[in-house]
């Protein structure tokens, strides 16, 4: 198939915007491609793949119009991938219009993905309460930021190493007995739905460590050891 340049988008989009009743003009002012019609001006930034550098681009050119497009070629399926809803949902964020080229045997088809209209952020009332529901349910920062290879220390898998630290050291316990150890009140949900397979039951309502659960709980060495210490001060305190 032959590679795809940005001249080869020019075409397809001057014709769509003069059916359009728009007087178009190519490398005006750094711009790709100008589009008027009356007071109405339209840009469109060409480009083979979508990057940064379009994306500075393309806002670069909101200091002329409000009317800015980048234009790209149809990629196969891309419809169907989170990612690329994603992109668009970028676009409509920065207030940029999108056009997609697809290039087909019978000719090239253009087609206007999103309009540059003014973006309304809208803020999740339910996605703030999480985000402030886990950071109050964490004990301390026990993660590195930008980290992508370690395993990320959430309120829930710090409940599920205090649970561990617990079995350790008492051997099969209830969730009553495991609550009274201050493992909160999700103890129940996290030792039934077994998550990350650290627990299994031996008898009704009473659970203990799987062998799993013993050799992974050395992957958190510095949570694992501050609920050890703090189960080694109560059981030393006289009752």
């Amino acid at each position: 198939m032959k590679k795809i340049l940005e001249t080869d988008l020019y075409a397809p989009i001057r014709d769509y915007l003069k059916s359009e009743g728009y007087h178009v003009q190519a490398e005006v002012n750094h711009c790709d491609v100008i589009a008027s019609k009356g007071n109405d001006l339209i840009v469109v930034e060409l480009k083979r793949n979508f990057s940064v550098d379009l994306l500075v681009q393309a806002t670069d050119r909101q200091s002329i119009t409000d009317s800015v497009y980048v234009a790209l070629p149809a990629s196969p399926g891309a419809s169907r991938k989170k990612h690329w809803r994603k992109k668009i949902r970028l676009l409509r964020q920065l207030e940029l219009g999108l056009i997609v080229v697809n290039f087909k045997s019978k000719g090239p088809e253009v087609a206007i993905i999103c309009h540059p209209l003014p973006f309304q952020r809208q803020k999740l009332k339910r996605k703030k309460r999480a985000v402030l529901s886990e950071i109050s349910n964490r004990t301390g920062n026990y993660n590195q930021g930008g980290s992508t290879r370690r395993k990320i220390v959430t309120a829930y898998r710090e409940n599920v190493i205090h649970i561990a630290c617990c079995l350790e050291k008492f051997g099969p316990l209830k969730s009553q007995q495991l609550r009274a150890m201050e493992t909160g009140p999700k103890t129940l949900s996290i030792l039934s739905s077994n998550f990350y397979k650290w627990f299994q039951r031996i008898e009704r309502g009473v659970y203990d460590l799987t062998e799993l659960g013993k050799s992974e709980l050395n992957d958190y060495p510095d949570l694992a050891e501050k609920y050890r210490k703090k189960l080694d001060l109560k059981t030393s305190q006289p009752a």
